[in-house]
């Protein structure tokens, strides 16, 4: 692991442990060159995700943009940290359990909303109205009926 501080490839594990969840190894490090300590999480990769853009350029799977947007979504929201990355945990374990290499960043986005969408009703329209690009109030309107159970404004969010 290379040094944030100085770029030392020689640093040494000092401590590791499991977080709460088990499902990351935080990991104490320290550089042998300057002393500088720092933190290291590591996780499990079952494999090598790529998104396949709506222009259809392909960029690698990246689980940090992945929170930003849902703690974008999440600003000043009652929701816990901790359940926001264990949301992210069953979001990224999804995908990778999808038998797909290639995703679809629609596919992503859709996920993303059924997983908001049971946490926070404002986070969900939120990233909805960014996802899907919402240009005027009766676009909010079809997503509020969506959440509210409104039959009619179901279908308008079909149809787009």
């Amino acid at each position: 692991m290379r040094c944030p501080s100085c770029n030392s490839l020689d640093t040494q594990v000092k401590d590791s442990r499991p977080t709460e969840d088990s499902a990351v190894i935080r990991r104490r490090r320290v550089c042998i060159a300057c002393n500088f300590r720092f933190t290291t999480f590591e996780r499990v990769q079952l494999r090598e995700l790529t998104v396949i853009k709506r222009n259809g350029r392909r960029v690698p799977f990246d689980r940090d943009k992945l929170v930003r947007s849902l703690q974008i979504s999440l600003r000043k929201r009652p929701v816990d940290p901790e359940r926001v990355e264990k949301m992210v945990s069953a979001i990224v374990r999804e995908l990778e359990s999808g038998g797909e290499a290639e995703i679809s960043s629609e596919a992503i986005g859709e996920i993303v909303m059924e997983h908001l969408r049971q946490v926070d009703d404002v986070a969900y329209v939120r990233f909805a109205s960014v996802y899907r690009n919402f240009r005027e109030a009766k676009d909010f309107e079809a997503v509020l009926g969506e959440l509210s159970g409104d039959e009619d404004a179901r279908i308008t969010l079909l149809r787009k």
